[in-house]
């Protein structure tokens, strides 16, 4: 029993590839006997034809290592790719530091920490990128005062 022409047949109307499509075993002699597309309409109708479901592509794994980056996993040197400064640019870096600084020296200022013009001296030291830190800023006041 050859069934490709129905086979065909039943992939141009389902609109499918012929390896989706799917047989009835028990109804193969009425499948067999179908010659028109209406013919095969009507098996299809009955469900002596069927077309099988497209296989997906699983997002399980995916989402468990979203999960996993989320918490701060598999983010390690190996997993970077470009510069050392894609991640985070050397600008960003710059104006995190600098605000960090300002926002320091303002406050030491304000609370009498530092006179006029040791505010203005060491602001200009930070933004000659001076100091790589407050701690550094810190020190370098310490030294200072003694």
């Amino acid at each position: 029993m050859n069934l490709k022409a129905q086979k065909r047949l039943a992939s141009q109307i389902l609109k499918s590839g012929k390896t989706r499509i799917r047989f009835d075993s028990t109804r193969l002699e009425d499948i067999n006997e179908a010659l028109t597309k209406d013919d095969i309409r009507a098996l299809i109708s009955t469900d002596a034809i069927k077309k099988n479901q497209k296989k997906g592509i699983s997002r399980g794994r995916a989402r468990r290592i979203k999960a996993q980056k989320l918490k701060g996993r598999r983010k390690g040197s190996g997993k970077r790719k470009g510069s050392a400064h894609s991640k985070t640019p050397k600008k960003r870096a710059w104006i995190t530091k600098i605000r960090a600084l300002r926002d320091e020296l303002r406050k030491m200022r304000e609370s009498g920490k530092l006179s006029a013009t040791d505010y203005r001296r060491l602001y200009l030291q930070a933004k000659g990128n001076l100091f790589a830190s407050r701690r550094h800023l810190h020190e370098q006041i310490e030294r200072m005062k003694s």
